[in-house]
């Protein structure tokens, strides 16, 4: 893709990878793709039409209708979705028809930073640069709970921490397209650091793997 930069951004839910990925897309000029929403807006879609999210047909042909526009749907990043976007991103057929809309994405000039579970290992396997982000599972809870109750939603700590555990093992132990760090990512782990701390860090990696000038704003 001459011409055209790809960053991919891995790791699990609320390791604070969509934070890094938006900082970075801004800061180096590059388009961002969060891919969780595009799973959140099929589970959305399931949902909406009623199927069944562990019908792999049903789910597949949903994947296969989304547009650009169903990605502003409200209450995308609901706890409900969340957990039914896991569900269905474990079919091997969802993740296969969304992968091309992925790589139009990201073959689009200047290119794109995009965060999500496979990017660096199946969407872009070939990506200028990667990351994997990661945290402890108690801190990943800690910041999700904190955004929901944010948002008005009424939940306890422990079913969030629960929820992320299944959404952890599920991602990882899925037949096709696991949640694994890439072996050319630079990791991250954000644990004890603020979202200011992770952004000049994976930006100085930035400048130092792809060059400054060109690169960076």
């Amino acid at each position: 893709m001459d011409g055209v930069i790809v960053i991919a951004v891995d790791g699990p839910v609320a390791a604070g990878k969509g934070t890094l990925a938006r900082h970075m897309a801004t800061r180096t000029g590059l388009r961002h793709l969060d891919s969780g929403m595009i799973y959140r807006a099929v589970a959305a879609l399931v949902l909406e039409a009623g199927d069944d999210a562990g019908n792999a047909q049903a789910c597949r042909q949903r994947a296969e209708r989304l547009v650009a526009a169903d990605l502003e749907r409200p209450g995308l990043r609901d706890q409900e979705i969340g957990s039914v976007s896991s569900r269905i991103a474990a079919h091997r057929e969802v993740r296969a028809a969304l992968v091309e809309f992925q790589r139009r994405f990201g073959a689009t000039p200047p290119g794109a930073v995009i965060d999500g579970r496979d990017i660096g290992t199946v969407v872009f396997p070939d990506a200028d640069l990667k990351f994997f982000v990661t945290a402890h599972v108690r801190a990943r809870a800690e910041r999700r709970h904190r955004e929901l109750v944010s948002r008005g939603e009424t939940i306890d700590f422990h079913s969030v921490l629960h929820e992320i555990s299944e959404r952890d093992r599920r991602d990882s132990e899925r037949t096709w397209a696991p949640l694994r760090q890439a072996d050319d990512a630079v990791v991250i782990d954000t644990t004890a650091l603020d979202a200011r701390a992770v952004a000049e860090k994976a930006l100085d990696i930035v400048r130092q793997r792809l060059g400054a000038a060109s690169v960076l704003s």
